[in-house]
């Protein structure tokens, strides 16, 4: 048991250390012997567990999935409107990545052509589908203007969220992030949510981005 648990404490330090060195320098410009050097552990140690820096790309991904799935569930299942629910995933994520590096490195793999393996859904997918689901339900329960086209909605926020973190990830320092989340949704709220619901949305971005601010 020792030696198992040994091992998967290896594991997790290799992990990370090769989401830090891809999320600063880039999958291409890190090699395995970087990621050795990083992690301070043998060569040995590293190819006991990842034959190919493609493996260490593909558990990068693999937990940015289990993350952002498991976030999703926490959401629903604390009885918000679908619409909070959505809006607590972001800023869940958000926080999430100023403090992981492996976030920050799922991101720029997903952004730099690194293709999961299946059945893995690319991340952009199976963020594309969260976004939809409860999308639907803000339609449902009034929360949003019944006539946005679903599709179009989902696609554009996943583009901001996205689009928002590349960006910032080479202008600003990552703790910026949780504001950026909330200026996104003070300009999706304004066009997405009925005037009479309005205010409260505002006030959930406003509350959620203190919440996770650094101090």
């Amino acid at each position: 048991m020792a030696r198992q648990l040994r091992a998967e404490q290896t594991r997790s330090t290799i992990i990370t250390a090769a989401a830090d060195l891809f999320d600063r320098r880039g999958y291409e410009s890190t090699s395995l012997s970087d990621i050795v050097e990083h992690a301070h552990v043998t060569k040995g140690a590293l190819y006991f567990h990842f034959a190919a820096k493609e493996d260490l790309a593909h558990a990068i991904l693999e937990l940015q999935s289990h993350t952002a799935r498991r976030l999703a569930t926490d959401t629903d299942n604390r009885g918000h409107t679908s619409l909070e629910a959505l809006m607590r995933l972001t800023f869940g994520i958000t926080r999430m990545s100023v403090e992981d590096p492996v976030l920050r490195a799922g991101l720029r793999l997903a952004t730099g052509g690194i293709r999961p393996r299946p059945p893995l859904s690319h991340p952009f997918t199976e963020w594309l589908d969260i976004v939809t689901a409860r999308l639907v339900g803000a339609v449902k329960e009034s929360d949003v203007h019944p006539d946005i086209d679903i599709d179009v909605v989902a696609h554009s926020l996943v583009c901001f969220f996205v689009g928002t973190r590349v960006v910032g990830r080479s202008r600003e320092p990552v703790a910026r992030q949780p504001r950026r989340t909330a200026e996104m949704w003070n300009i999706l709220i304004r066009g997405l949510v009925p005037v009479t619901r309005r205010a409260r949305y505002l006030s959930l971005a406003a509350r959620l981005e203190r919440e996770i601010a650094p101090v």
